[in-house]
């Protein structure tokens, strides 16, 4: 296992302090503020802990309120909405200096036999042929003006193999794209046999490329060259199947609007032998800042 995955691990590994009330820290991202993923999928591991082992998430549904502090702890307290015979709802507020910075609220079901179709796993080039990001970052470094972003970049990226089919949105700033988008993603080591860690770790990673389709359809190269400025508004996960966040999921996205100043991305995740495992809809604030920088 690698050490930034290890400490990683450690970020999700919550304190109890009290009944159904936890908190977390939190690293550093590339924008001086708590990465959305990181908040998502530590409010869903405070929901898990409150939940029989025998029901898994099968969906959440979150609302990103305030920028997080990432010098602060974050305090995450959880309702137990409903404890059914199949399902089990719980609601989760993450609180930051006495204000509400997140809400999620998630369910979890006792498997059962069902109806079973899905949608095709779209085609998709090995990701063992894909560049790695210390192997694709450092051909973009003249895309960002600041000399540290790579850096950055990489190590924010460092726990999680996060391979993009075709070039990112900084890689191609200028040209407008079909809004649509690729990545091939893993955790950089083996994790431990607890479904609810898999899926709060596919948490975590579904918030760092979502809305890449968006800027893609508009020639933008996203926060890090910053002719964008946004930020995670609301996302919705539903579970389907069981996979592992430690084998190769491929995360296939796209953008079918944006207007007033935000964009929808919508994904499907997909074990590496076809497998719908996840359904992942998010909106954020797309806005083209005023200035030198919106040219």
């Amino acid at each position: 296992m690698s050490a930034a995955l290890d400490s990683l691990l450690d970020l999700l590994d919550l304190e109890p302090i009290e009944r159904d009330i936890f908190r977390g820290t939190s690293r550093s991202a590339v924008v001086p503020r708590v990465f959305g993923g990181q908040v998502a999928a530590q409010a869903l591991v405070a929901a898990g802990r409150t939940v029989p082992a025998d029901r898994g998430a099968h969906s959440l549904h979150a609302y990103f309120l305030r920028a997080g502090d990432p010098g602060a702890p974050i305090v995450y307290s959880v309702d137990r909405i409903r404890d059914g015979k199949s399902f089990t709802t719980r609601r989760v507020v993450a609180v930051q200096h006495g204000q509400p910075i997140f809400h999620l609220s998630a369910s979890f079901q006792t498997y059962e036999d069902g109806l079973e179709h899905q949608a095709d796993m779209p085609s998709s080039p090995d990701p063992e042929t894909l560049p790695t990001a210390a192997e694709m970052l450092p051909r973009y470094a003249d895309r960002f003006s600041d000399p540290g972003m790579v850096d950055r970049l990489i190590e924010a990226r460092a726990a999680v193999d996060l391979r993009y089919v075709d070039a990112p949105p900084f890689g191609t700033v200028g040209e407008a794209r079909e809004p649509r988008s690729q990545v091939w993603f893993r955790t950089n080591g083996k994790l431990a046999d607890d479904p609810l860690l898999h899926v709060c770790m596919a948490t975590y990673v579904s918030d760092m490329t979502l809305l890449d389709s968006v800027l893609l359809a508009h020639g933008r190269g996203g926060w890090a060259v910053g002719d964008v400025v946004g930020a995670s508004l609301d996302h919705a996960m539903w579970f389907h199947r069981p996979f592992r966040a430690d084998e190769w999921l491929l995360y296939d996205q796209e953008s079918p609007s944006a207007s007033s100043g935000r964009g929808l991305g919508q994904a499907r995740i997909y074990t590496a032998d076809g497998r719908l495992a996840i359904t992942v809809i998010q909106e954020g604030v797309v806005r083209v800042p005023r200035g030198p920088a919106a040219g």
